[in-house]
């Protein structure tokens, strides 16, 4: 969104339940202090990771383990650790410093594309096959009306990309061979763009997939915040209004998380520095049909989140201003921490991963 200047997996059945069972710990962590006679306990928390790249801001993340994760950011910036984020390696793309990274999407250690946002050739899309050491441009855009937001993967090799309207339709972006090479697909299925309605390139989280063929698509900045659903790899949409805060260029839903086809989450709100943000939080359990607002949400904007690991019920939602738990699917969240991301990702492995501003990057330890 071009005016806002920010312009997803498997082990035993018993490590399942008992790392589920700690990260769902969150809840309670500054509920019930530790009596005097008790033991210290170890509670889930954020433990942050230096990158040392305090001039960075991080918006794209792809948490591809507990020890492996990809960033992509400011100043055509890339990331890459494969020890837990105890080092880093700065892997960014050759003569990419004048473009802002805001989305990676990682299959393993080696392969991931990088999404760079923009108007005109500004957006563009790179791919990796050996850990960031070198890197193919698979497309840049020439329509100077077109302004791409996130990308997405629904596997290794068919994956989409989004921009802002065209002509009065948003643009999909469409790879059948992981991301080497991509065609614009037909707009007929895609239903008209509400006036000054866009995308928020804000976390790498407005357009999600689950599964082979469904994938959604967040909008925001119009009368009404909208989540857009298509079954088929994004050849025809739906459109449902998603309850969050609308009406001005700032407000609306800024990132989506499905941990099914049917099973989603939304959040967003206002991210204006100060303004308030009441109701930014939505849940759906018709894949997008319908949305219903949070009972209790987050209480200030939030652009990122996230499903825990092997939970049907339980989820992350960070901001600016903190992370937020939901152990009851999206009805009701709390803040447990008040530190400053932007995205947040988990991995089959039991690790949450999030990043945001001045190089800041965390790991959910537990």
């Amino acid at each position: 969104m071009r005016r806002l200047g920010i312009t997803r997996r498997t082990g035993r059945t018993r490590s399942r339940a008992t790392g589920v069972a700690a990260l769902v710990a969150l809840a309670t962590l500054t509920a019930v202090p530790a009596q005097a006679h008790e033991p210290q306990r170890r509670v889930p928390h954020w433990e942050l990771k230096d990158t040392g790249t305090p001039e960075i801001r991080f918006r794209g993340l792809a948490a591809v383990s507990r020890n492996t994760a990809w960033l992509a950011g400011t100043g055509g910036t890339v990331l890459r650790t494969t020890d837990g984020g105890t080092t880093w390696r700065n892997v960014s793309p050759p003569g990419a410093a004048e473009l802002q990274f805001r989305d990676v999407e990682a299959f393993d250690a080696r392969r991931a594309v990088v999404l760079a946002i923009g108007e005109g050739e500004a957006s563009r899309v790179y791919r990796t096959d050996d850990g960031g050491a070198t890197w193919t441009e698979s497309f840049r855009n020439t329509d100077p009306k077109a302004f791409y937001d996130c990308l997405t993967f629904l596997d290794h090799r068919h994956g989409l990309a989004m921009s802002d309207p065209v002509d009065g339709k948003f643009r999909i972006l469409s790879t059948r061979d992981g991301g080497r090479t991509w065609t614009v697909l037909p707009d007929e299925g895609m239903p008209p763009a509400q006036e000054g309605e866009a995308g928020f390139a804000a976390s790498g989280q407005c357009l999600v997939s689950s599964g082979p063929k469904d994938v959604w698509l967040a909008t925001g900045g119009a009368a009404h915040a909208r989540v857009l659903h298509s079954a088929d790899r994004g050849r025809t949409w739906t459109a449902t209004a998603a309850h969050l805060p609308a009406g001005d260029p700032a407000r609306g839903v800024f990132a989506l998380a499905f941990r099914d086809r049917t099973h989603g989450l939304a959040v967003g709100g206002d991210f204006t520095p100060g303004r308030p943000s009441p109701d930014a939080a939505a849940r759906t359990g018709d894949g997008g049909r319908t949305w219903r607002p949070a009972a209790t949400p987050p209480p200030a904007y939030r652009s990122g989140v996230a499903w825990l690991p092997h939970s049907r019920t339980a989820a992350l939602a960070v901001g600016p201003t903190g992370t937020d738990l939901t152990t009851d699917g999206g009805r009701t969240w709390r803040t447990v921490d008040t530190g400053s991301y932007d995205t947040v990702d988990c991995t089959p492995d039991q690790r949450c991963w999030a990043a945001g501003e001045k190089g800041r990057v965390a790991r959910l330890e537990h």
